[in-house]
């Protein structure tokens, strides 16, 4: 067998392995997509025209709208504050997730205007290593839906 077969041969492997290798790191990957509605306490710290500061807690209960249900049920518990100054919202806020055996999960929601953007924390049981990501429907600014949409990707470690 020739070197340049011999070379070929081990090119085609490589490129198979790494073939594998991102399919099943693709795969591994989980959409989320899901709708946390629940009650909401909005406390006032200052509110001035020029800058208006809120503590906000919310909490209620997940519907998941994957076909999975990988996330419904789960109860949530949500603090933060938030920060309007010169027309412009930002807030920094953190959710517990519950599923209905206990396991849970945090995440860390950071919002700049419309943009929300969130990232797990934390996860125990189940949840345990979970990593990942995405996004969340924004409100304008001062405002807070009883339900909120939010969409991204989680993983977990095997």
């Amino acid at each position: 067998m020739s070197t340049r077969k011999i070379g070929h041969i081990i090119l085609g492997f490589i490129i198979s392995l790494a073939f594998v290798i991102l399919i099943s790191k693709v795969e591994a990957q989980q959409t989320i997509d899901m709708m946390s509605c629940g009650d909401r306490t909005v406390t006032p710290v200052v509110v001035s025209n020029e800058l208006t500061i809120r503590g906000v807690e919310k909490s209620g209960i997940n519907i998941d709208n994957h076909t999975n249900k990988a996330f419904n049920n789960m109860t949530f518990h949500f603090v933060g504050l938030s920060k309007n100054a010169s027309k412009q919202m930002t807030g920094t806020f953190y959710s517990k997730y519950m599923d209905p055996s206990g396991d849970l999960f945090v995440v860390e929601i950071s919002q700049i205007g419309m943009e929300v953007d969130w990232k797990f924390l934390y996860g125990t049981g189940k949840w345990k290593g979970i990593t990942g990501g995405g996004k969340a429907s924004g409100n304008p600014p001062g405002e807070f839906d009883v339900c909120e949409r939010i969409t991204g990707t989680y993983e977990l470690k095997k």
